[in-house]
Parts: structure tokens; C-alpha cells; sequence
């Protein structure tokens, strides 16, 4: 074997390690999180990053509150709106996903993703928002961490705890009282509906809440006493 054959080997070996390494400590999170709360997220630290270089002060803002204190509306709402599958797969819609592949063939690069509830939370927890099927390929392999290790209902009290919601705004507590002066736990249909159709582009839509959203919030309303939560 030659000197190079030997450090490409070598460098082979020590990337595999760093790699499982690597998700190791991800499973370890994801086990500790199935009780204990998450502090800050991977797109926490980005955001705040984002917001400090305009304002060096800058701060989130985000509030936990448990899943019994979270609006029923809410979760039905969220439930509905981006993931109605929800308590019956296994962190995957695969049906969504053949669909996202489609799309993003005929436009010829990422543009949708088909996520679930699971697959959303994976990459708010350790990920980033871009987009490459590289991305992707870890995001599922957390999803998989996490569908094997919490309940379905840790994982939507998880998700409503920690997603972002506008600017600098992280969580439903936080959405509850920034655009409507209350707790989460008040939330009633209307407003649910609403806040959970913003979850896509949260920063777009808080300043711009136009006729076509509006119309999509009615019919997530209307949907909703048919979606199922655990």
C-alpha cells in the first residue's frame, strides 16, 4: 500500500469516527430531551446570531409551557396545518415526500421538503434551514432518533415549545403574546388558525398577513375539529 493509500485510508477512518461521534451526541440529546426541556436550539443560535449584527443586545424571545397549557385549538391548528398524518406515521408522510421530489425535479433544486411534525422539530433542534438533500438525509436520521425515544405528544409539546414564530420569537407562548396579548393557553380557534399557517415563513408573514393566508387560516379552521392530537 502506498504512503498516499494509506492517508486517504486514515482520513477515511478518522471522518467515520468524527461522524459517529457526532450522532452519537445527538442521540444522547434526544434522550435527555425526552424529559428535560431544550434550552437553545440550533436555529435559536442562528437567529440570535442573525439579530446581533444589527443589535449587539439583542435577545429571543421564549417562554416554556407544558403541553396541558397549550391551547387544544393550537395543536389541532398545527396539526392540521402542516402535518395531518401526524399521530399515525412514523415521522415520515411518505406520500408528501414523493410529491416534494417531484417538485423539486421540475424546478431542479430543493424547494419543498414534504416534512412532517417530527422531521420540522429535528431540524429546528440541531440543523439549519438550508436546503440540500445532504440536510436532508440528517434530518431523517434524527427524526428517527426522535420517533424511536418520545411519544408522539413530547414531540408536538417539543415543536409548539420551540418553532419559530416571527422575528426573535420562538414558541407558542411567546406567538400567543406577541400577536395576541394572551397566554398560549387562551388561544381560541381564529387565532390558532392563524398562527399556525405562519409557520412556513414566520418572519415573512408577521409583516405581511395577506387575502391568500387569511383564506388559508379559514380553511384550517374549518379542518380542525377533525385533526387528531395525542
Amino acid at each position: 500500500m502506498t504512503g498516499a493509500a494509506r492517508w486517504l485510508l486514515r482520513g477515511t477512518a478518522i471522518a467515520l469516527l468524527v461522524l459517529v461521534a457526532w450522532h452519537a451526541w445527538i442521540f444522547a440529546r434526544v434522550i435527555w430531551w425526552s424529559w428535560a426541556n431544550p434550552g437553545e436550539t440550533s436555529f435559536m443560535a442562528l437567529r440570535l446570531d442573525e439579530l446581533r449584527e444589527n443589535e449587539p443586545n439583542a435577545r429571543l424571545r421564549q417562554q416554556w409551557v407544558p403541553y396541558e397549557r397549550i391551547s387544544i385549538h393550537l395543536k389541532r391548528a398545527v396539526v392540521a396545518a402542516e402535518d395531518d398524518g401526524f399521530v399515525d406515521h412514523d415521522g415520515f408522510d411518505w406520500e408528501a415526500i414523493q410529491k416534494a421530489l417531484e417538485k423539486n425535479e421540475r424546478r431542479g433544486r430543493p424547494v419543498v421538503g414534504g416534512s412532517t411534525i417530527s422531521q420540522q422539530l429535528a431540524k429546528n433542534l440541531f440543523l439549519s434551514p438550508s436546503r440540500s438533500y445532504l440536510r436532508k438525509a440528517e434530518e431523517a436520521l434524527i427524526t428517527l432518533m426522535i420517533e424511536a425515544v418520545w411519544s408522539k405528544r413530547r414531540i408536538l409539546e417539543v415543536y409548539l415549545n420551540v418553532v419559530e414564530w416571527g422575528s426573535g420569537i420562538f414558541g407558542c407562548e411567546s406567538a400567543a403574546q406577541r400577536y395576541y396579548g394572551i397566554s398560549a393557553a387562551q388561544l381560541g380557534p381564529a387565532q390558532a388558525a392563524r398562527l399556525a399557517v405562519m409557520l412556513p415563513n414566520p418572519r415573512r408573514y408577521e409583516r405581511q398577513f395577506g387575502p391568500r393566508l387569511a383564506a388559508h387560516a379559514v380553511r384550517i379552521q374549518a379542518r380542525m375539529a377533525r385533526a387528531e392530537v395525542p
